[in-house]
């Protein structure tokens, strides 16, 4: 098993949402194209085709995504072709993941089929970058050169 783990305050949010009853259901037979974005938890019995962003995603045996994912939870027992980002990632024995999974806390359990890459970041490596790019953004706007904007 895989795991690496980074503590923070969204586990507290996290733990509660997984406690809440789902919201929403695609059932297995159901084929979506398009973006999905959604507040609570949400399940993938079907197929999406389109990319989503959420809090708590649950992706089912039968459950298939082919998008890219931002999200605060992902539990996935299914197959995902494309990039997920989410704060805690659970991969699961029955899951497929091609991509890119960028996550704080991530773990894989024996079984699954990871085919991509993985990248570690905290919520204080996230606001860094966050607040160079936009200083970068300014300085292009503005006409200064990088590193130069007060």
């Amino acid at each position: 098993m895989l795991f690496f783990r980074n503590k923070n305050k969204h586990a507290h949010e996290s733990c509660k949402l997984s406690k809440a009853a789902i919201s929403s259901i695609i059932s297995q037979g159901m084929h979506i194209d398009g973006e999905i974005r959604f507040k609570g938890k949400f399940r993938i019995d079907g197929t999406v085709e389109g990319n989503i962003q959420g809090e708590y995603l649950i992706i089912s045996e039968t459950g298939k995504v082919n998008g890219d994912m931002k999200l605060d939870v992902l539990i996935c027992h299914g197959t995902i072709d494309g990039n997920i980002e989410a704060r805690q990632v659970n991969a699961h024995a029955t899951s497929s993941i091609r991509g890119t999974v960028k996550s704080e806390n991530l773990t894989v359990e024996t079984g699954a089929a990871i085919d991509g890459e993985f990248k570690a970041f905290s919520e204080k490596e996230n606001k860094t970058k966050e607040s160079k790019i936009t200083a970068e953004t300014k300085s292009r706007d503005n006409n200064i050169p990088a590193g130069k904007e007060k």
